[in-house]
């Protein structure tokens, strides 16, 4: 019956009845309101509790109730359990919508006053992985500004505003933008990740969150003993150095190297910063550049390239030790380990940009191959000289008339030239001369002759000519021995032997000598860069 009599005043619309209606019916079933006791008299606040009813005044009709309820301010309200003061965020909006009423954010604070003074700050979350290939490297941050913006000033007992990414476009922002970056990742989840917070004298905080892949020039001259300092540098888009100032806080970069650090094969060194001014056409900017130092952990490129290229190089050594007749296994060894340093040599280029410069690395991998295929050209000459010694003992023989044709052609032609040298001036020339005394074998003859006469058909720069070459090969003869039989009487102690038939026995001293002196130099000049 009561639901029936509560009637809507005249002229409210249809909608109102029905809201009132089923406001009275939960406040049947939920229970009336009534006044708090700690209230002084007149206050309009209501307050829910759960006091019976004779503890307090009559309720009101409903409509007049519901009415007074929709047009009580919410300004001072109170729990009945704590007593709390709730009713800050109207105060919070009345501020907002007063700064924000005559504020234009497209006009930087300060304008035709004074440059705005932007100080930065940057939090690290990640850095890594750095890319050799294409020389740039990504980074997780944080990036903070802030400046003063007199017009967001106001006189209130909150201390700061924080507004989340929606307003931030209703305010003056810095158009920052980095200069070497490739792409930039703004993140958006769940909201965007950007914050602003405005102080009661005017200071401004704006903070994002990006993810950077930046440009990072790499020299890998001395690479793998390489150390890189990758930027990461910013200025203002639009407004120049009379308009815009950058500045550091103390230049504070905070760096958490337990925070998904992804650098892999460098060491994170330290940073360091530069500011300078750049002139463009449109202006004088200021450019803020701060650098990731690094430097290139050893390991990985010892295990992928100088073990493998030194233990090739040993191992081409191993033919030394087979015998020359076994010509199928020290030429397959030799040319395998030749083959091997040219795959190592283009391995380590795979995944290396393509420079134009010789890198420490590429020196070592080239000597290791000119060790390999020197001990392939030992072997070569070794058995060249080896068929030839035994054709030589092979032909006499066959007693072929020819062949004795020319051992005497040739010895009287030697005793027609001691003939001759004792007739003119002596010179030192040699000529190889077949030597009944070692079985026929070819063996280089060096004798004394005189110079030719003027009038000889030789004529004088011929004479000169083999003048020279002579007395190049008595210097030679004084230190070099290349015939089994040169220890003869003309020999004289403290002269260099050498057999050119011995060459493995030379070869198994001199390679791994030369090769032990190569890496000492080559270690003590790489790591003093």
């Amino acid at each position: 019956d009561l639901l029936l009599s509560q009637e809507a005043p005249a002229g409210a619309p249809a909608e109102w009845s029905a809201e009132l209606q089923f406001s009275f019916v939960c406040s049947r079933v939920e229970g009336p309101t009534i006044p708090s006791r700690n209230e002084a008299p007149g206050h309009e606040d209501v307050v829910y509790g759960p006091e019976p009813w004779p503890l307090g005044p009559e309720p009101q009709p409903l409509g007049r109730q519901l009415l007074a309820e929709e047009t009580k301010p919410t300004t001072g309200l109170t729990t009945p359990t704590t007593g709390r003061h709730v009713g800050k965020l109207p105060e919070a909006s009345r501020i907002l919508n007063t700064i924000l009423s005559n504020y234009d954010h497209k006009l930087r604070p300060g304008i035709g006053e004074k440059p705005t003074v932007v100080t930065v700050e940057f939090s690290v979350n990640s850095l890594g992985p750095l890319s050799i290939l294409e020389m740039e490297y990504t980074i997780d941050i944080i990036f903070y500004q802030t400046w003063y913006d007199k017009r967001l000033r106001y006189n209130d007992t909150f201390e700061t505003l924080v507004l989340n990414g929606n307003v931030v476009s209703q305010l003056w922002i810095p158009d920052t933008f980095f200069k070497n970056s490739k792409r930039t990742q703004e993140h958006v989840i769940t909201m965007p990740n950007q914050m602003v917070r405005i102080h009661k004298d005017g200071k401004v905080l704006y903070t994002i969150r990006m993810t950077i892949d930046a440009g990072c020039s790499l020299h890998m001259l001395k690479f793998p003993m390489d150390s890189h300092s990758c930027p990461l540098s910013f200025s203002s888009f639009s407004y120049a150095e009379s308009e815009l100032l950058y500045k550091w806080e103390d230049f504070q970069l905070e760096i958490n190297e337990k925070n998904s650090w992804k650098l892999f094969q460098f060491d994170f060194t330290g940073v360091s910063n530069k500011t300078e001014i750049i002139s463009t056409p449109s202006g004088d900017f200021m450019v803020m550049t701060f650098f990731f130092n690094v430097s290139r952990r050893f390991g990985f490129v010892a295990i992928q390239n100088y073990v493998p290229s030194s233990v090739t190089t040993m191992l081409s050594w191993v033919s030394f030790w087979i015998k020359k007749e076994s010509a199928p296994a020290r030429t397959s060894l030799g040319i395998t380990s030749v083959l091997t340093m040219t795959t190592l040599g283009t391995f380590s280029r795979k995944n290396f940009p393509r420079v134009s410069y010789v890198t420490v690395l590429d020196f070592y991998i080239a000597i290791c191959f000119v060790f390999c295929f020197c001990a392939l050209m030992e072997f070569a000459v070794l058995n060249f000289l080896t068929y030839n010694q035994k054709k030589a003992h092979a032909s006499p023989k066959l007693h072929h008339p020819r062949i004795d044709n020319r051992a005497y052609a040739r010895s009287r032609a030697r005793a027609r030239a001691r003939a001759h040298a004792r007739q003119h001036q002596e010179v030192f020339v040699c000529e190889i001369v077949t030597s009944e005394g070692s079985d026929g074998e070819e063996l280089p003859s060096c004798s004394v002759h005189r110079s030719p006469s003027p009038g000889s058909p030789e004529g004088p720069r011929s004479f000169y000519s083999r003048l020279s070459l002579c007395a190049w090969f008595k210097g030679l003869k004084k230190y070099f021995c290349m015939v089994p039989d040169c220890e003869g009487r003309t020999w004289q102690d403290g002269r260099l032997c050498i057999h050119i038939y011995r060459l493995d026995n030379y070869s198994r001293i001199v390679f791994p000598v030369t090769f032990f002196f190569f890496n000492v130099l080559y270690w003590l000049v790489c790591l003093n860069l």
